[in-house]
């Protein structure tokens, strides 16, 4: 009895065992399997861009997004309520939170879309716009790196938690090179059913080479018992091909000639309009550099103008400059020796003083000849030069008199010359005899006073 219950015992502690590492195998299994798949499709879905544009009528597509959707619901937990119920959870909650950190990114358009209500149609039109926009992968990246968002959102053991995740990313970056053409009003973005992966186009028998070699045999085996003149060199197995699939991949090779035809001739005629544009731009360029050399050599000219201008006129400045100075030497050589000596200036004054008073006292006494005024200002001259010897006391005392009341005014000084000079007497000829030199309306005060 003993044993038996022990045996019993550690039958349950191995059977609890198994469960757990086939758990964990049945994991590994799916998450291998999700990851292969989507690699597959991610290279079905390349080569089949070359051929024509990827909508969402394409099957290749569909299945991408197919079993990217399942890889971003692997394990995904759900949301608890306030009364302690899990409900669940569609991929759109985590990217929705998890992508917020990306420039530019489409959250916010895909919330305010009216035609999407449910949260996985949001998620499917999610993997449709970001396909075109060329960022699925940066999605992807940015919402793993925000570990502590995943680590909430899943479980243990999920997909986006592993080292699977990663190679997801690299995955998906091949995808930038695909145009892709999608309608976001679709059947496709449906979020009342799951999605649902095909693994027929990744499926696919390689037969052994011992098994091929044992069909020969059982093949030449029936052969010789049916005819004994039948070799086993003229024995093989029957090559059964049926029209439909001849006629399908003549059609199929005829489409990718045709597609290389086409893309041959878009190739060449924009070549042409490459070499086309080149040519012209080689001609515009031909065409600035001539116009830079000419305006080279125009400024240089000009240049050159105006130095030969500026030393031009720095030479007539020169030359300006000369004449100014000498004319004004010779001004000055002329002003200095027409103008009398200071000594005679004082004499002529004292002489026009004593013939003014003359005259006033006289009361405008006229003269009848120009002779006449010459012999009285020559006789004042003359009594008041200091080498006459007549009653020298009583005519120096007048003298002194008449220079002590009066001061040499440039007024006085100008008049003199005026009275001394050659052109002056030449105008005194002109007066009439029974004009008066002095008005009678000028009446002096004092014989020191001067006309001003």
């Amino acid at each position: 009895m003993a044993s038996r219950s022990l045996g019993g015992l550690s039958g349950s502690r191995g059977g609890g065992g198994g469960k757990k590492s086939l758990s964990a195998r049945n994991a590994a299994v799916e998450r291998r399997n999700l990851i292969t798949v989507c690699r597959f499709s991610v290279k079905t879905l390349i080569d089949r861009s070359c051929f024509e544009t990827i909508d969402d009528s394409s099957p290749e597509f569909n299945n991408f997004a197919a079993v990217l959707e399942q890889i971003l619901s692997h394990r995904l937990k759900g949301q608890v309520t306030w009364f302690g119920y899990e409900s669940p959870r569609s991929f759109w909650d985590y990217i929705r939170v998890a992508c917020r950190k990306v420039s530019q990114n489409c959250i916010c358009s895909i919330e305010n879309m009216e035609n999407v209500s449910s949260s996985r149609a949001k998620g499917r039109a999610w993997i449709r716009v970001a396909l075109m926009e060329k960022h699925l992968s940066e999605y992807i990246s940015t919402a793993l790196r925000d570990f502590k968002t995943t680590r909430r959102f899943y479980e243990d053991g999920a997909i986006v938690l592993g080292e699977e995740a990663n190679m997801l990313a690299g995955m998906l970056l091949g995808l930038n090179a695909i145009d892709f053409s999608f309608c976001l009003k679709g059947e496709g973005l449906d979020g009342t059913f799951p999605a649902v992966i095909d693994y027929t186009p990744y499926l696919k028998f390689e037969q052994s080479s011992d098994s091929i070699s044992s069909d020969e045999e059982e093949l030449r085996t029936f052969g010789s018992s049916d005819s004994e003149s039948s070799t086993p060199e003229n024995v093989g197995p029957p090559l059964i091909m049926d029209e439909n699939s001849w006629f399908n991949k003549c059609k199929r090779v005829r489409q990718k000639y045709q597609l290389t035809l086409e893309q041959k001739g878009y190739l060449e005629e924009l070549l042409r309009l490459r070499e086309n544009q080149l040519s012209e731009s080689v001609s515009q360029n031909k065409v600035l550099l001539q116009r830079i050399e000419d305006s080279d050599l125009a400024h240089k000219l000009e240049k050159e103008q105006l130095e030969y201008i500026i030393v031009e006129l720095q030479d007539q400045l020169t030359v300006l400059k000369n004449n100014d100075l000498r004319s004004r030497q010779e001004l000055t050589a002329h002003l200095t020796n027409q103008w009398p000596s200071p000594g005679a200036l004082d004499v002529n004054a004292v002489a026009l003083d004593t013939l003014l008073y003359r005259k006033h006292n006289k009361q405008c006494k006229s003269y009848q000849s120009l002779d006449q005024l010459s012999a009285e200002v020559s006789l004042s001259q003359a009594s008041l030069d200091p080498s006459h010897s007549q009653d020298g006391d009583g005519k120096q005392d007048s003298l002194n008199f008449v220079g002590e009341g009066k001061e040499d005014t440039p007024s006085l000084l100008g008049l003199c010359g005026s009275l001394t000079s050659v052109a002056s007497y030449k105008s005194l000829t002109s007066l009439k005899s029974n004009d008066c030199l002095a008005s009678p309306a000028a009446e002096m005060a004092s014989p020191g006073l001067t006309p001003s």
